[in-house]
């Protein structure tokens, strides 16, 4: 059974990887409106990714016999200055969910609730290639600086995500 504390952070955390999805839409909503429909992809998908991650930590807190508790996500935004800034934004957007699953970990580990182990190892590790996928993308971004063509180009590889 989750302890109270482990409960809520759960339930924070869940928030937070819904609301990661809506922040990415948001995201796929500007590269839509922008004709840029391989970054739109991209971020769609990466939407859908993390609908699952936030299923994954709802599925657990009711096998922990926890309590789910919804929180009002956050309205994101469909505006960037450019397809650096949104995926700069992205990248922060990372780093503080690994932040946040990082959080989670050391008060499971001060709450000796070594059930959630698994998943958050899992869930480190995850973070470990977001981050890693979005700085990879605005290392792109910074090579092809002020080339349209560069644009075009990222735009083609990023439909490519599966």
């Amino acid at each position: 059974m989750l302890s109270e504390r482990l409960n809520n952070a759960y339930n924070a955390q869940i928030k937070n990887e819904l609301n990661s999805a809506y922040i990415y839409l948001g995201m796929a909503a500007y590269f839509d409106s922008h004709n840029l429909p391989g970054f739109a992809h991209w971020m769609r998908a990466q939407a859908e990714e993390e609908m699952e991650h936030g299923m994954k930590f709802y599925h657990f807190v009711f096998e922990r016999g926890g309590n789910v508790a919804l929180a009002a996500l956050d309205e994101p935004s469909v505006q960037y200055e450019s397809p650096m800034a949104a995926f700069k934004a992205a990248y922060a957007h990372e780093q503080f969910i690994s932040e946040s699953i990082n959080h989670l970990y050391r008060l499971a580990e001060e709450e000796h609730d070594y059930a959630s182990r698994p998943l958050l190892h899992w869930f480190i590790e995850e973070q470990v290639e977001e981050e890693a996928n979005a700085r990879g993308i605005v290392e792109q971004l910074e090579m092809v600086a002020g080339s349209k063509t560069g644009i075009f180009m990222l735009d083609r590889q990023l439909a490519k995500r599966e």
